[in-house]
C-alpha cells in the first residue's frame, strides 16, 4: 500500500473491491456507523472506503469478513488479495492457465471483465476474429460456447448464453454506454454453425447499430500491415477520476491492464478508426454479406423443398 506521502491513484481494482464489500455491509443488514465503530474508524473513513476515495486496508478487510461470516477460503483470499493490490495501477492481472511465459508478469486477483465495462462511459473493440459478445445473437453465441467446449451439458450452455443476453442490456441503460467495434473485413466472410446462424448474427448486428450510441467498423484487408496486428482487446473509457482499462482476452487465460499501460491501447485503437471504412461504407460491406447469404439461404430452402416434392 502507497506511503502516505504517496499520492493514491483511483484504481478499478479499489473500486471493485469497494463495492463488494458494501454488498457483503448490506446483505447483512449492517449499517456504516454499527461497522465504523466495530472497526474503531471514524463513519466517513468507511464510507470513503466503499467508495474506493481509499483503498481498504487488509487488516479492516479480514475483521470485516469475519463480522459479515464470509469464511469460505477462495472468496476470503480472494478479496483480501484485492485489498493488498487495489493501489497497483499499470500491472497486469492473469487469469487462467500460468506457464512459464507468465513469470515476468505481475499477477493480481481476478475481477469480472463484465463489471468492469459496466461501469465504463465508452468501450472501444477491436475484433479480428469473430463477432464481440456485446453484439452476438443467440445461435452465434451457442455455437462459439459449443465448438470450444463439445462436452458441456446443455443447461449449462443455455445459461451462458441467457447470461450473455442480459449483459448485453448495457447498451439500453440510461444514460447509454457508447460503443465502437472495429471488426476486422474477414470476420465478415467468416461462416459460424452454417449459413442460416451467420445470417441471423449480421442482421442482429444491424439492429444493433440502430441505437445511435453504437457503431461498427470495417478494417479492410488492404490495410496491410496496422497496429492491431498483437490480436483484439476491448478499451474501457471509464469516468473521472478513474484510468483506462484495457481487457485482454486469451488462449490461456484473461487480463487486465490500467493507466499508462492502457492509453497505449487507446492510442493503437484510435489509429485502427483511421484506418477503418466508415460508417457508412462499412455497414455497405455487411449489408452485401446479407444479400449473399440470403441468396444462399433461399436456394436452399427451394432445393429443400424440391426434394421434398
Amino acid at each position: 500500500m502507497p506511503t502516505k506521502r504517496e499520492q493514491f491513484q483511483h484504481s478499478v481494482r479499489a473500486r471493485y473491491l469497494g463495492e463488494r464489500m458494501r454488498r457483503l455491509r448490506e446483505e447483512r443488514g449492517l449499517t456504516l456507523k454499527y461497522i465504523a465503530a466495530y472497526l474503531g474508524v471514524e463513519f466517513s473513513t468507511l464510507a470513503r472506503y466503499e467508495r474506493a476515495e481509499w483503498p481498504f486496508r487488509a487488516d479492516h478487510v479480514t475483521a470485516l469478513l469475519d463480522v459479515y461470516g464470509v469464511f469460505e477460503e477462495r472468496q476470503r483470499e480472494e478479496l483480501l488479495a484485492l485489498a493488498r493490490n487495489a493501489w497497483r495501477v499499470c500491472a497486469w492481472e492473469v487469469a487462467g492457465v500460468r506457464d512459464s511465459d507468465s513469470a515476468g508478469i505481475n499477477e493480481l486477483p481476478v475481477m469480472d471483465h463484465w463489471w468492469i465495462q459496466a461501469k465504463a462511459e465508452e468501450l472501444c473493440v477491436y475484433a479480428p476474429v469473430l463477432v464481440p459478445p456485446l453484439l452476438r445473437s443467440r445461435d452465434y453465441a451457442e455455437a462459439l460456447i459449443r465448438f470450444r467446449e463439445p462436452q458441456m451439458a446443455m443447461m449449462k450452455v443455455e445459461a451462458l448464453v441467457r447470461q450473455m443476453v442480459e449483459r448485453q442490456q448495457v447498451l439500453d441503460d440510461r444514460p447509454p454506454i457508447r460503443l465502437t467495434v472495429i471488426l476486422e473485413e474477414a470476420v465478415l466472410s467468416r461462416r459460424i454453425a452454417g449459413d442460416a446462424v451467420t445470417l441471423a448474427q449480421w442482421e442482429y448486428l444491424f439492429r444493433a447499430v440502430d441505437r445511435p450510441h453504437v457503431t461498427v467498423l470495417v478494417l479492410p484487408t488492404k490495410a496491410g500491415l496496422h497496429h492491431g496486428v498483437d490480436g483484439g482487446f476491448t478499451v474501457c473509457r471509464m469516468p473521472a477520476p478513474y484510468p483506462p482499462v484495457a481487457l485482454l482476452d486469451q488462449l490461456t487465460g484473461r487480463a487486465v491492464i490500467e493507466a499508462d499501460a492502457a492509453v497505449r491501447y487507446s492510442e493503437v485503437f484510435d489509429k485502427l478508426k483511421e484506418a477503418a471504412f466508415g460508417p457508412g461504407e462499412s455497414l455497405a460491406l455487411v449489408g452485401e454479406v446479407v444479400d449473399q447469404l440470403r441468396g444462399v439461404s433461399g436456394r436452399v430452402s427451394v432445393e429443400a423443398e424440391a426434394v421434398t416434392l
